[in-house]
């Protein structure tokens, strides 16, 4: 059978690659979409390569966002994030990509869905995943999103234009709760495991946090010796499907496993001195606290924005898991500094108490994004009629 080419852009957005859409060329039947973005990205593939794809073989290179025209009154463009399996034949659209987020605003801007003058734009994005608003600022360059820039993102090769992102009123992004079970710290029953102290928390994704002593790591793991460990992987998994049943993401242990993007489990420890990937040395002093994240089963090469987003909220809890290893912070307006696998990531947070209940008010990053190629990408015409 022939194939169907789609008009697509493909992008890197922070530490994150993805095929991007145009929601007006993806039929308007959204169940239509999972087949397709299978067959573009390469999955499902026992081998884990998505060699017949755009895939990586990694989940950070599994991804797919449609950008379209706004829902909102006070968005200018909607945005659809999804996580397509590599293995599996399934494509998650529960949770949000903080790092693709990046590449949305310049997206819009190049493709004109955004009209934006004068040396700096701000768009408006609407995740429809989240159903929260982003603002992405970034700078233009003859009309255009700039991509020269000195801006140094950890986990990427040289330096770029900086892209600000402010997620608003970050909390109950996957559970409608910052706090999902109204609790900074729970005592969670583990089948095979007994009794493991976490924190569930729901800001930009829905995370859960547990110290890595715990579970008898360091923390300072780089993530191929984490992977290779296959008991704590496991260990790792059965804690988030017993959070994802806790804090009402799913009903059954099996629709747990089938949600494997959220939420997302993380390891956490006090600041370390630490070596990243390039092999460069983290001064304990230099940040806060460190993690380690995993997601849909892979430890993550560099922290997913929306789970640092999620660790820098929690971090600012009082007696969460986070909190306890965290350096205290100078001030309240302090950027919270997290040690990972590519070097420090640096977020903005601010939490509030009302009427006995932590909020979240916002968490502000900055990424670098970049379109690498545009053109047609083709994927069997058999998986356009499934």
């Amino acid at each position: 059978m022939k194939q169907i080419g789609l008009r697509a852009v493909f992008m890197r957005g922070g530490t994150s690659k993805a095929v991007m859409f145009r929601a007006e060329d993806l039929p308007r039947d959204r169940a239509r979409w999972t087949p397709i973005f299978l067959g573009v990205i390469g999955s499902p593939d026992a081998n884990g390569r998505q060699l017949d794809g755009m895939g990586g073989g990694l989940s950070s290179l599994s991804k797919v966002c449609v950008i379209g025209a706004p829902t909102r009154a006070d968005a200018d463009v909607d945005y659809t994030f999804a996580q397509v399996s590599i293995i599996g034949a399934t494509v998650d659209y529960s949770g949000n990509c903080g790092n693709m987020s990046s590449a949305v605003g310049p997206f819009a801007v190049d493709e004109g869905l955004v009209k934006a003058t004068g040396g700096e734009a701000v768009v408006r994005i609407h995740n429809t995943n989240t159903k929260k608003i982003i603002v992405a600022r970034f700078a233009i360059d003859e009309g255009r999103a700039a991509v020269d820039g000195d801006f140094v993102l950890p986990g990427v090769a040289g330096t770029g234009a900086p892209v600000r992102l402010d997620f608003l009123d970050p909390g109950g992004a996957g559970t409608g709760r910052l706090l999902p079970t109204g609790k900074v710290v729970e005592q969670l029953e583990v089948a095979g495991l007994g009794t493991v102290e976490a924190s569930m928390v729901d800001a930009a994704n829905p995370c859960v946090f547990v110290a890595a002593e715990a579970l008898g790591m360091s923390g300072i793991e780089m993530p191929e010796i984490l992977e290779a460990n296959r008991d704590l992987i496991g260990k790792l998994e059965a804690i988030r499907v017993t959070a994802s049943l806790r804090m009402g993401i799913a009903r059954t242990a099996a629709e747990a496993a089938s949600k494997p993007s959220i939420p997302k489990i993380a390891l956490v420890t006090g600041p370390r001195e630490a070596q990243t990937l390039a092999g460069e040395r983290i001064a304990a002093e230099a940040a806060d606290l460190t993690v380690r994240m995993i997601s849909i089963g892979q430890p993550h090469r560099a922290v997913p924005l929306t789970g640092a987003m999620c660790l820098a909220v929690a971090s600012r809890l009082p007696g969460s898991v986070a909190h306890r290893v965290t350096r205290s912070a100078e001030s309240r307006e302090a950027p919270v500094r997290i040690a990972q696998p590519s070097g420090l990531t640096v977020v903005g947070a601010g939490v509030r108490e009302s009427a006995g209940e932590w909020m979240a008010e916002r968490a502000t990053v900055y990424r670098t994004a970049r379109r690498l190629m545009e053109g047609i990408v083709f994927v069997r015409a058999s998986a356009m009629t499934n």
